[in-house]
């Protein structure tokens, strides 16, 4: 026993003599804790809603005021025609659109019973039953006050049960079966990818520094940029495969739609490559063994995972959360992913976020160059 006790206290010596090591086994699990409790959340707090109001009056007035009354919606745009509310729900401007037709409250009024229109972006497939359920629960107790206000209408009705007030039609776009695959599958795929380019490059360089060939490689005459472009370009070559077997199996066994072009969703994709594998050779860089690489790079992949709109709405973050994840590439392509092949679309929609990721992919190739540099010296 007098020998074990020796042998673990050597070991918590050596444990805590590495500051790099103690400082990830402590703080790395409080700020995953702090973060992904608010974000890992299925509770959608506001709906981002477009208004087509074409009746203008009190009643439909009222009928946008209870909506937003309930915090469940929040109104922020509002258009005079449908024209607009694709293109807001391809871009993710909003996540459904209420349409109040013309004549709204004059149909209450003569007929006491008017048509209004909820359509919802059905990609994300739980969100939009959510999102329908809330709607309905608010709409019906407004139609029940409605109800009991409106005067006699010019209809008679047998027996004791009157229609609704409230005529709710949902109609819902991109995916209208709610298929779970559609909306999961390329995500996944996105998810899959990260993992792999990212934990391999993390381990690279360190590889090199535990092997002692990183010294031998610092004397020849290439330099960093160099270094670190020859890292790069073997695991951005195997990645671009392995994405395309894994979309392969995705249409085939699952049947993923491919409404979009894939030539933009490898064009994405090359650029987004350069962000992850950049960020993996960085990580490389500011670690000396694997075991370090390793553990920052979970702990950077888990928040990119949970924090990036693959298994969790983004609406349901709080507003911080949701500014912080705009700063996760993983985010944008699974948004590029979903837009191009479930929805069909276009440069005009995903090209701002393509010219982001190309930004960003270039500012991590130059912090994993100059790290380097500061770590061979």
């Amino acid at each position: 026993m007098r020998t074990i006790l020796f042998l673990v206290r050597k070991e918590f010596l050596q444990i805590f003599r590495d500051h790099t090591t103690v400082a990830q086994i402590f703080m790395i699990p409080v700020v995953q804790l702090l973060v992904l409790s608010n974000a890992a959340t299925f509770d959608l707090k506001q709906t981002r809603l477009l208004v087509v109001d074409e009746d203008r009056t009190t009643v439909s007035a009222g009928l946008v005021q209870r909506l937003e009354g309930g915090r469940q919606f929040r109104v922020v745009r509002q258009a005079p025609s449908d024209q607009v509310a694709e293109q807001a729900l391809l871009d993710r401007d909003v996540t459904a659109v209420l349409h109040i037709p013309r004549h709204f409250e004059e149909d209450l009024v003569q007929h006491r019973r008017a048509k209004v229109q909820l359509i919802l972006n059905a990609e994300e497939g739980s969100a939009a039953g959510i999102i329908q359920s809330n709607a309905t629960t608010i709409l019906s107790d407004y139609a029940r006050e409605l109800s009991a206000t409106l005067p006699a209408g010019r209809r008679s009705f047998t027996g004791t049960m009157r229609p609704a007030p409230l005529d709710l039609r949902t109609q819902r776009w991109f995916n209208p079966t709610r298929n779970y695959k559609h909306y999961m599958v390329p995500a996944l795929l996105v998810a899959l990818t990260t993992i792999i380019g990212l934990l391999l490059t993390a381990q690279n360089i360190t590889r090199e520094y535990e092997l002692g060939t990183l010294e031998q490689l610092n004397v020849t005459p290439m330099t960093k940029l160099q270094f670190i472009a020859a890292k790069l370009i073997p695991f951005w070559l195997l990645s671009l495969v392995i994405f395309t077997i894994g979309l392969t199996i995705g249409k085939l066994v699952f049947g993923i739609p491919m409404r979009g072009n894939l030539v933009l969703v490898y064009l994405a994709l090359m650029v987004y490559l350069i962000v992850v594998l950049g960020l993996g050779l960085w990580i490389s860089t500011i670690t000396r063994t694997q075991q370090q690489a390793m553990f920052v790079a979970f702990f950077v992949i888990l928040i990119f995972l949970l924090m990036g709109g693959l298994f969790t709405p983004l609406d349901s973050m709080p507003d911080w959360a949701q500014a912080v994840a705009e700063a996760n590439p993983v985010k944008h392509f699974v948004f590029i992913m979903r837009s191009v092949l479930v929805k069909g679309a276009g440069l005009e929609t995903v090209g701002t976020t393509i010219l982001g990721l190309a930004a960003a992919g270039l500012a991590v190739l130059m912090l994993a160059v100059r790290r380097y540099r500061k770590y061979a010296a």
